[in-house]
């Protein structure tokens, strides 16, 4: 029986699981969604809601833990100046753990961890990428149509007569 045991092991060793969740949580922090396994969205998210609580103090100290984690400066910067202040007075839950349902290779169970609050601006850019693959797949139709009809307007139009049997 499992009494009092915290975490997952993930099939690693200690260091190659903390590898593991250091890279899962910077380009969570970077991306502010991911797709992974159940397993490692549901151990990245305390993570994850660790660092943001000790970047919520602000303070030298607490970037300098973070930093012990986080080694892009880029994405410690934006924890600290948007990550931050967007998430505000919320006391905690800043991520989100959507299970997705099965992997198709080895059926391993998927799930989205994304942060709370950016949420709606990744559906704003998902919205914006769909209307212009809709506008490219458009512009593809009408220059093949154009072509076409160049294409049949080009063709010579040649009548044959009938030859003559020659006896």
């Amino acid at each position: 029986m499992r009494h009092k045991v915290k975490g997952r092991k993930l099939g690693r060793t200690a260091s190659h699981r903390k590898a593991t969740l250091i890279a899962l949580s910077t380009s969570l922090l970077r991306h502010k969604r991911i797709k992974t396994t159940l397993a490692k969205a549901k151990e990245t998210r305390g993570f994850v809601e660790r660092l943001i609580t000790k970047a919520k103090k602000g303070d030298l100290h607490s970037k300098k833990q973070v930093m012990n984690f986080i080694k892009d400066k880029e994405v410690v910067k934006e924890l600290f100046s948007e990550i931050v202040l967007k998430i505000g007075d919320r006391p905690g839950g800043y991520t989100r753990v959507v299970k997705l349902g099965n992997r198709l290779g080895d059926a391993a169970s998927m799930a989205i961890i994304e942060l709370v609050d950016y949420n709606d601006l990744l559906n704003a850019k998902d919205e914006e990428r769909k209307e212009e693959k809709q506008l490219k797949t458009k512009d593809k139709k009408e220059k093949k149509e154009v072509a076409e009809a160049e294409s049949i307007e080009d063709a010579k139009v040649v009548n044959e007569l009938p030859k003559e049997k020659e006896k």
